[in-house]
């Protein structure tokens, strides 16, 4: 379309220069050229907000998948609760077989498990609701670009933040890069509301061997990382190191395989790991921090 455009544009020129065309001619075709660049701006237009909502749509499929991955862990607590009742019912007949059972206790036990299965999945509702609305919490300081190379998810309230190291890291060094400083100062952030909490970071890496005169292999590396980045986050900013620990855990904590070059990239990667107090979880919610736009 650019080139169609610069072509005409030439034309009009030649013409006008050489004045071969009437006037009328010439504001015909300067028409279609306005006309042609009109249509250019708008497919530029066009492209640019598919690739907004893209983005976008990317962010929610993360999100949505953490979802998906708390109903299944709330389906099988379900399941494992109605293997107990089955398992009281059964003893229960047997002994009533036996003519040693007493009605009334069955009904009971019957009422109390049933009491127990509906408080297992109101405990278990509540406590993926509040997960869910936290990571929405935590998420939303985060630009769409951070989204793509950072993961928020809360687990039985464990706070656990995934950065991708070719967004922290250059390949095969532990020096943290200018363009993680924006990102880690709103990890930072998150860190500094919740002070009463320890943190975790670890490193990880794929299976490539690595071997430098200062890195013998990939468990020196993924520690020097997790090193750097609790040095940032105290030296830059002011995060108390009595809080945090390094750990490095090399090669052996993939979650993907290493047989492609995404499963290598996904393996490749720091964790920063909150963990509060189980008694101070549910106090979340009211100190996530909004979003700072």
């Amino acid at each position: 379309m650019k080139i169609k455009l610069l072509t005409l544009a030439a034309v009009l020129f030649g013409l006008a220069a050489t004045s071969c065309v009437s006037n009328k001619k010439y504001a015909e075709l300067q028409g279609k050229y306005t006309d042609l660049e009109g249509k250019y701006t708008n497919l530029q237009n066009e492209h640019n907000s598919t690739r907004e909502q893209l983005i976008t749509v990317n962010a929610e499929a993360k999100n949505l998948t953490s979802q998906l991955e708390v109903a299944n862990k709330s389906n099988e607590d379900l399941k494992k609760g109605m293997g107990q009742l089955k398992h009281t019912l059964d003893k229960s007949l047997e002994a009533n077989n036996q003519g040693s059972v007493n009605i009334a206790k069955l009904v009971d036990e019957i009422n109390a498990s049933n009491k127990y299965i509906k408080q297992l999945v109101e405990a278990k509702s509540k406590s993926d609701s509040l997960n869910i609305a936290l990571t929405n919490r935590l998420t939303r300081s985060l630009s769409k670009e951070e989204l793509k190379d950072v993961d928020v998810k809360v687990l039985k309230g464990v706070v656990y933040i995934s950065l991708a190291d070719n967004m922290l890291f250059k390949s095969g060094s532990y020096e943290v890069s200018d363009r993680a400083m924006e990102t880690l100062s709103k990890i930072a952030k998150i860190l500094g509301d919740y002070k009463d909490f320890d943190v975790l970071v670890e490193g990880n890496t794929d299976n490539v061997p690595i071997s430098k005169t200062n890195i013998r292999n990939n468990w020196d590396l993924s520690a020097l990382r997790a090193s750097s980045i609790v040095q940032v986050l105290q030296t830059k900013f002011g995060i108390n190191p009595q809080r945090m620990s390094a750990a490095g855990r090399g090669e052996f904590n993939p979650i993907s395989d290493n047989d492609s070059e995404v499963g290598k990239q996904r393996n490749r990667r720091t964790e920063i790991i909150i963990t509060p107090k189980l008694d101070d979880f549910m106090d979340l919610i009211a100190q996530a921090p909004e979003s700072n736009d």
